[in-house]
């Protein structure tokens, strides 16, 4: 196979959202997977509604989902000059001419031909006038009036369009600047797009492009139209179905292998495997196994996917994810005390903002946290505050504080006593923890320390 080179070409307009991502991680697969090239390009021809902001917040998207691009991006913005080179070629050529024809007069003619049972199209009235360049006059492309355009998508398989279905396209307008369907064509052409996938709201652009191709005399890239996601309810997907820009699914404390690996299972299988590292899936992935037929996005399989991701990352990485979220709760904790926190809730939250909160019972300063009135009723009972207060005096003895040395003095106290863990287990779990849950006990108290297990008891005697 020659060179696989893809790219992924976001317009400037707004945030990155999934279906953009999904697209993105697809075509940067595609590339990774051939040790071919992935190249990023910022269409921003649409000069009212493109802002900075939002070219920042793409490529900051794509740095997060780990998507490196090679070579600079390239801004459509800038390359005025070579699209109207080709434009002027295709004019010299009588592949493209000069139109005059006012906006209201080519929806009159698109109006005649939808009474007449026929495609509402440009009719063709300055095809062959021979008009020169002036003012207000569009240049439009001379497409083919018979034949058919044909390709074998990558996706959905053959696709064809009758040439007499097509309008002649305006590829130069009025003020000067050129139309998507010639920018793409000369972009896709100058960077060397092999192969080029996207969503499917794209395939009636591609006979079009295919057109511009030919005209130029260049060769036509592999197209693949991938389905559109949809909502829960099979309906196009929406921010009331839960989906949300990447950056805001960062800001939830989503972790970006899991986006990425749920994204991809949106329209791309491996038989029935579900979670895959990201280089398992550079080396499986391939066009063969995208679906033709549209996914549908559920937030609580993405939830889910994330939290599997979570336990199996490691606890020194994962503290460095959580701790700017520990920060924005206002914790001031170190990177020693998240390591040790986090292997004790990790699977007890299935974002990193939800893994601060299992972690709070510990972050919280010993007079702030809170108890659970519930658990108070029940656990610090009268006889519960007195197996505590005698747990006090053994844990205050001990002179190494670690989790074997506590865990010793809480079975040497049942067993002298003849007791049952659940009565001595429950006090002293709401004194440390505030409430009846929560992870084990001696590791709990390893991690804050003798000091603070002593005062933790001493409150909760106090309720």
């Amino acid at each position: 196979m020659a060179k696989v080179v893809t790219r992924f070409a976001p317009s400037p307009t707004g945030h990155l959202h999934i279906g953009g991502a999904r697209t993105a991680i697809f075509s940067w697969l595609l590339a990774r997977h051939h040790g071919g090239e992935f190249v990023l390009r910022i269409e921003d021809t649409d000069r009212e509604r493109s802002e900075q902001q939002y070219t920042d917040a793409i490529l900051a998207s794509m740095e997060w989902l780990g998507l490196s691009w090679d070579a600079e991006p390239v801004y459509q913005s800038q390359r005025d000059d070579l699209y109207n080179k080709y434009i002027d070629q295709l004019l010299a050529e009588g592949k493209a001419y000069y139109c005059d024809c006012t906006a209201e007069e080519v929806e009159a003619m698109r109006e005649e031909a939808r009474a007449l049972g026929k495609k509402p199209k440009y009719n063709g009235k300055c095809r062959e006038m021979g008009l020169k360049k002036a003012d207000g006059r569009v240049v439009r492309f001379k497409a083919p009036l018979t034949g058919r355009t044909v390709w074998k998508d990558l996706v959905k398989g053959s696709i064809a369009f009758d040439n007499e279905e097509l309008d002649d396209m305006i590829i130069r307008r009025s003020d000067g600047s050129p139309t998507y369907n010639l920018a793409v064509v000369v972009d896709d052409h100058s960077q060397e797009i092999s192969h080029v996938l996207r969503g499917d709201d794209h395939v009636n652009n591609t006979p079009k492009q295919i057109m511009v191709y030919e005209a130029l005399g260049w060769e036509v890239p592999q197209f693949g139209h991938v389905p559109m996601i949809l909502g829960s309810d099979r309906k196009k997907l929406s921010k009331r179905h839960g989906a949300k820009s990447v950056m805001e699914y960062e800001k939830m404390g989503l972790l970006p292998q899991a986006l990425v690996n749920y994204l991809v299972r949106l329209g791309w299988s491996y038989g029935d495997q579900e979670i895959f590292a990201l280089d398992e899936l550079i080396e499986k992935f391939s066009t063969d196994n995208l679906s033709s037929s549209a996914a549908g996005f559920d937030p609580d399989k993405l939830l889910w996917l994330n939290a599997q991701y979570m336990k199996e990352t490691p606890d020194a990485e994962l503290a460095a994810l959580v701790a700017p979220f520990a920060k924005e709760a206002g914790f001031e904790v170190s990177a020693e005390e998240l390591t040790a926190m986090v292997p004790l809730v990790k699977d007890r939250a299935k974002d990193l903002i939800g893994l601060v909160d299992a972690m709070r019972f510990m972050l919280l300063a010993d007079s702030e946290y809170e108890f659970e009135e519930k658990a108070v009723a029940k656990a610090l009972t009268e006889e519960g505050k007195e197996h505590l207060a005698n747990l006090r005096e053994q844990f205050a003895a001990l002179e190494a504080f670690t989790k074997d040395t506590t865990h010793e003095v809480m079975g040497n106290y049942v067993s002298d006593n003849g007791l049952k863990f659940k009565a001595v287990g429950p006090p002293l779990r709401v004194a440390l923890v505030g409430a009846m849950g929560g992870p084990n006990l001696p590791d709990v108290m390893e991690i804050i320390g003798k000091e603070r297990t002593l005062a933790r008891i001493d409150r909760a005697l106090e309720q």
